[in-house]
């Protein structure tokens, strides 16, 4: 390998995750650390966050391109909801991510980025207007959830999937309110919707679970789902920004 190669790689290897997570008990002092962290953490994303406004967070993989397909659906998303007049936010990475910020931002919507440290870097995408980088997956999910009011779940992996499953969760507990969930790609979620079938008849959801969820792949009908909620249930809360605490 020569010296060009080395140099290349050690620039592509940055060990941008703290090491933290199932490692057991850890001095007190350590553990102190960590939960200091993450407070740290929560209290960056609020400050980030907290006068956005109303969000619609639109969940999908990093891996597409912008000439796939569910790219050009997330983007088409993006403006939809830039047009009902939402802010939208994502993980703030490329793929669905970028496509969804895309559409918001050439739309003069409000485009939010939460992006995530990894060992291997996740650069935040050019399409937002506002961008935070978080260190913890959980804060990051936390809050994707704690601003938005409806949720678009695109094709995606297992951080997709993860993001999908624990809003439901949340919503089918009532930790939050009703939501609505919008997942689109019909043909890629297929099986889910067998899956949630077997559930039902296993017994390990109900019936009514399913109303949470609406499945489409016309950006029209999905925008629609989301105002007729927002109409009836949301009310705006205008915050007062405060000098003393460096609000901007």
């Amino acid at each position: 390998m020569n010296t060009d190669t080395q140099k290349s790689n050690k620039r592509r290897i940055i060990p941008a995750v703290k090491s933290y997570g199932l490692e057991g008990p850890k001095s007190r002092l350590h553990e102190l650390r960590y939960a200091i962290d993450i407070f740290v953490q929560f209290i960056k994303g609020f400050r980030a966050l907290h006068f956005i406004g109303p969000c619609i967070t639109v969940f999908g993989s990093a891996r597409f391109k912008e000439d796939h397909p569910f790219y050009i659906l997330a983007r088409e998303m993006g403006k939809k909801i830039a047009e009902a007049g939402f802010a939208t936010i994502t993980g703030g990475g490329p793929g669905i991510m970028e496509a969804a910020n895309r559409g918001a931002f050439e739309n003069n919507g409000k485009s939010i980025g939460c992006n995530i440290k990894l060992p291997y870097e996740q650069l935040p995408n050019p399409y937002v207007h506002n961008s935070i980088t978080i260190d913890f997956f959980f804060v990051r999910k936390v809050l994707l959830v704690k601003y938005s009011y409806a949720f678009v779940i695109m094709p995606g992996g297992f951080g997709t999937q993860d993001e999908f499953f624990e809003t439901l969760t949340l919503i089918q507990t009532k930790v939050i309110k009703n939501f609505p969930i919008v997942v689109m790609g019909k043909d890629y979620y297929e099986p889910f919707q067998h899956w949630m079938e077997h559930m039902i008849t296993g017994g390990t959801i109900s019936p009514e679970d399913k109303k949470f969820i609406l499945f489409t792949d016309d950006t029209e009908e999905a925008i629609n789902y989301i105002k007729n909620y927002m109409g009836s249930n949301y009310k705006a809360k205008k915050h007062k920004r405060l000098w003393w605490l460096l609000e901007k």
